[in-house]
């Protein structure tokens, strides 16, 4: 199984070059590195064409900036990734030294994957940029106290239970309603099955995670978490967050209609 990890991203290199140097620690490597760029940006090709990769291999996808087209983005990764099995994580999130092997010993073709991340706040996420991923998660949850006064939000997510048959049996029972579009996998031909992220979203949020539930579930895919199993660290920063009415009732147009494979995805469909 060829495994493409796609990361999203929009011009924060500081950020990038932590979450490229957690690949180093993981222990199974991607077979592919997709840098899906909304947008297209000088200093992220100057930052990427300078990094080391050391022995990955990397694509970096860019397009026109005409504000927030991350779902037309991601498509154009889903079409280039030549991995039969994807995970999509953002440029902001740093992953756990098992993330993406336990993503690839989990998978399953009627199965995505779902799991979430600790949100840190600016005191740790500098700290984490700084030092060896292995040295921060050995130590990070003997200081809840410091996390917490940081403004660290959902810190029981930094917990990791090492994969086994029981612990994965345990947390698939416990259930995940949601998909977050920074921890989730699926095998491509999943994507394909419902045309992959519907490009009439053209704000963050619902367009890239709350909407790819109910037409994965329409046709027939199981969500399935990958809490504790599958750690994101997210890096600290301002949020502009603009109300979500407008996705909102998209979404529940789409929802009425059942159109599980959406119109404006991957291939453009005829409404007829």
């Amino acid at each position: 199984m060829r495994i493409s990890l796609i990361i999203s991203v929009f011009k924060n290199t500081l950020f990038l070059n932590t979450v490229l140097e957690s690949l180093r620690y993981q222990t199974v490597k991607p077979d592919e590195v997709i840098i899906s760029e909304d947008g297209d940006s000088q200093e992220m090709r100057e930052f990427l064409g300078n990094y080391d990769a050391g022995g990955l291999n990397m694509i970096h996808l860019t397009q026109e900036d005409k504000g927030w087209q991350k779902n037309q983005a991601l498509n154009r990764a889903i079409v280039t990734a030549s991995g039969d099995y994807l995970i999509f994580i953002d440029g902001d999130c740093v992953l756990h030294t098992h993330f993406i092997q336990n993503h690839a010993r989990l998978a399953s073709p009627k199965s995505v994957l779902a799991g979430k991340r600790i949100k840190l706040g600016p005191f740790f996420s500098e700290e984490l940029q700084r030092e060896p991923l292995p040295n921060f998660q050995r130590k990070v949850l003997g200081r809840i106290p410091q996390l917490r006064k940081d403004g660290a939000r959902f810190i029981e997510e930094a917990v990791y239970v090492p994969l086994n048959p029981i612990s994965s049996t345990i947390i698939r029972l416990l259930g995940i309603s949601s998909i977050k579009g920074c921890n989730f996998s699926c095998f491509k031909t999943a994507m394909l099955a419902i045309n992959g992220f519907d490009e009439d979203y053209v704000r963050p949020a619902v367009g890239e995670d709350i909407d790819l539930v109910w037409r994965f579930k329409g046709l027939g895919y199981r969500i399935v978490s990958v809490k504790h199993l599958a750690v994101q660290y997210h890096l600290y920063h301002e949020e502009s967050w603009s109300s979500q009415e407008e996705n909102q009732q998209l979404l529940r147009q789409k929802q009425a209609s059942r159109q599980y494979r959406c119109i404006n995805g991957i291939e453009k469909l005829s409404l007829v």
